[in-house]
């Protein structure tokens, strides 16, 4: 790349690229990450050449010893010469990796993402800008390939994620080199990325090189087939939108999923890992959870705060209870005339029996006060716990009342029981006990309305 027309080309190559991407604009300042090495000095150099407003910002993470602040020197002279603000921060990188027990590398990115944006924030920035480029998609797509990936991962880096862009990536390391050596622009060179050990630097160092001998224009095909995949994802992304939208039946803050509709998906198990991994599921259960499908009801399989359950024609995603939580909701020691109870879900009201025509309504029970066991109090269901239900003689097991109700497991976690000292007297909006009803010789009534 040695003639002006070739450096308007290039340039007009990259400012294309960022129109078509919508990835910024002239009028509001960017972040832009500076490590003081190629890819880097030629993203702020070429940021600022084509008039955007830009801030270089420089993090140390004190991992090289002199080399490290060789580097900060580097950048910050860099910036102060082109007339460019610049911000430094030092991270103690290792004891932060230790203490959150994360790589070395992991422990750099989050550092590195968390004060970026905090910047972003300060100089109200409308972006944080990288200096990735197309040879470093292709060897995440590589790398996503070894460690095994969806169609996510086979689309590699992408231009705009959240409020991190990547303006460089239509353009090869040989262009950004090029570029460099015709402005006669100096740089610092990280030399543990000339050392084959971290996995990515194997794929760069060995692996590509090895495929170029069978193609040489191998990075080129590897980023094409990566815009063909982008495109299919889109694609996909529109179908899935589509299923989450019409598969899935809200109730509460329960979603059910109807097995019939499921199975009747070309994916139940690409629409499974997109509907559940939000909320904590990983890959290795969608195979399980799909096993599940054709058992009996109740077995259920668990994230770190949601639990989903098999229902006899269904699954359903709802939260984990809190094992170690109390299961008395709430407690009644003396009454008031009227009251409200679970965040006004519950109320009851306390009268004289005057002719009184109790309502043909689940969410209402009544009782004679005078037949109640002092505290009453509403809890959660327990195993063993029997019931005698209204119009009934003999009590019979709960567990056996839900079955015969077809209750799913989430139902029964979900019942709540009104008590009369250890007697239970009604499964809230459903249906009361025998032994507490009003008669004629009823003086005071107390009549409890629920209404979740």
């Amino acid at each position: 790349m040695t003639s002006t027309m070739d450096l308007s080309s290039f340039l007009q190559k990259i400012e294309r690229f960022i129109e078509n991407e919508h990835l910024l604009n002239r009028t509001v300042p960017i972040i832009v990450g500076v490590s003081g090495g190629a890819d880097s000095i030629a993203l702020l150099h070429i940021l600022a050449r084509l008039g955007y407003s830009c801030i270089a910002c420089h993090c140390n993470f004190n991992l090289r010893g002199e080399e490290s602040l060789r580097d900060r020197d580097f950048t910050r002279e860099t910036a102060r010469a082109w007339h460019i603000p610049f911000e430094e921060i030092s991270f103690a990188t290792l004891d932060f990796a230790q203490a959150h027990n994360l790589s070395v590398e992991m422990a750099c990115r989050q550092l590195r993402y968390e004060w970026f944006e905090e910047k972003r924030a300060q100089y109200g920035a409308q972006a944080v800008a990288v200096a990735h480029h197309r040879d470093d998609s292709v060897e995440t797509l590589l790398l996503n390939l070894i460690r095994g990936t969806g169609i996510a991962g086979l689309t590699s880096m992408r231009p705009r994620n959240g409020f991190i862009v990547r303006p460089l990536l239509s353009v090869s390391r040989e262009e950004i080199e090029a570029y460099l050596s015709t402005q006669g622009l100096p740089y610092v060179v990280d030399h543990t990325n000339l050392e084959p050990v971290y996995v990515r630097n194997k794929i760069r160092l060995q692996v590509l090189p090895l495929l170029r001998t069978i193609n040489p224009s191998v990075d080129a095909s590897i980023y094409q087939s990566m815009q063909n995949l982008r495109e299919a994802d889109r694609v996909y992304r529109d179908a899935i939108a589509r299923q989450k939208q019409e598969l899935p039946e809200c109730k509460g803050q329960y979603i059910h999923i109807p097995l019939v509709k499921l199975k009747s998906l070309p994916s139940s198990k690409a629409f499974l890992f997109e509907l559940l991994s939000p909320y904590g599921f990983v890959p290795e259960q969608i195979d399980e959870i799909l096993s599940i499908c054709d058992g009996v009801s109740g077995k259920q399989i668990l994230a770190p705060e949601y639990r989903l359950v098999k229902d006899r024609n269904a699954l359903i995603l709802g939260p984990r209870e809190d094992d170690t939580a109390d299961d008395i909701i709430e407690r009644i020691d003396t009454l008031r005339d009227e009251a409200s109870l679970l965040q006004g879900d519950l109320s009851y009201r306390c009268f004289s029996n005057e002719n009184y025509c109790p309502p043909r309504d689940k969410s209402y029970a009544a009782f004679d006060l005078d037949k109640l066991t002092f505290p009453l109090t509403v809890r959660r269901w327990r195993a063993g716990d029997r019931f005698t239900p209204f119009g009934m003689k003999g009590s019979r097991k709960l567990s056996d009342y839900f079955s015969d109700k077809k209750y799913s497991l989430i139902d029964k976690s979900n019942a709540m029981l009104l008590c009369s000292g250890d007697t239970i007297i009604w499964i809230l909006g459903e249906r009361a006990a025998e032994g507490f009803r009003i008669t004629e010789r009823t003086r005071k009534i107390i009549e409890f309305n629920y209404k979740k």
